[in-house]
């Protein structure tokens, strides 16, 4: 199993990918929506992964009509979720060896998320990875967001690498649409969801994983 290119930089997603955060938004919104008096399933909140606020925001409304208190839910979503995440906020694993590599090979990375830049910095400083990253691309930096490939391309562009010679790691559905429309290899490291057929086909590799990744890179080299 060889990378099809010798990556030039390497731009991690945040959520499910460098940070076990998915279970922990889904028991959040689970709550959140106990709260509201309303019934969310595990189905539901799958929809959710990897979209920015705005679509998520309008899949809910339009799932559950224009009574849903949505700003009420987002509130309550937000409180649960700072509760949890400040103990169980955890690395995914593989990360902190696949940044090792990546210090030791000199390449560039950065960090492509749907997730907001106070959340980015509260989760890598929780870990001491403030330093780790030379560009982070978050919520309110592009004009569309996944599955549009502007979150990558952006981040290409800061780091000043042609798209085609960057690997994207991703764990979402949306985010290896991104990632492939954005022309990177893409590898999806799956977290709460599978990877179907469609998504297979947009990817380089899925693989188990960031040691994996560890192993193309280093191979690659």
């Amino acid at each position: 199993m060889d990378l099809p290119r010798r990556p030039a930089a390497i731009i991690f997603d945040l959520d499910g990918l460098l940070f076990d955060t998915e279970s922990l938004y889904q028991e959040a919104i689970m709550a959140a929506a106990d709260d509201v008096g309303q019934e969310m399933t595990p189905a539901i909140f799958h929809s959710m992964i990897g979209r920015p606020w705005l679509q998520t925001r309008a899949f809910l409304v339009d799932h559950y009509g224009s009574s849903f208190p949505i700003d009420e839910f987002r509130a309550a979503w937000h409180r649960h979720f700072d509760v949890i995440v400040e103990t169980r906020l955890a690395v995914k694993p593989g990360t902190l060896e696949l940044l090792d590599a990546l210090d030791t090979l000199h390449l560039p990375r950065g960090i492509a998320t749907s997730s907001s830049h106070k959340t980015v910095q509260h989760h890598l400083a929780a870990h001491g990875l403030g330093g780790r990253f030379h560009e982070i691309v978050a919520s309110g930096d592009y004009a569309a967001g996944k599955p549009a490939p502007d979150p990558y391309l952006l981040a290409a562009r800061r780091l000043d690498v042609d798209p085609h010679l960057c690997i994207a790691l991703e764990d979402s559905h949306n985010g290896v649409r991104s990632a492939a429309a954005a022309g990177m290899m893409t590898i999806m490291v799956p977290d709460l969801l599978d990877a179907t057929d469609e998504i297979r086909s947009l990817c380089t590799f899925v693989v188990r994983d960031l040691h994996v990744v560890r192993g193309l890179v280093l191979a690659a080299r």
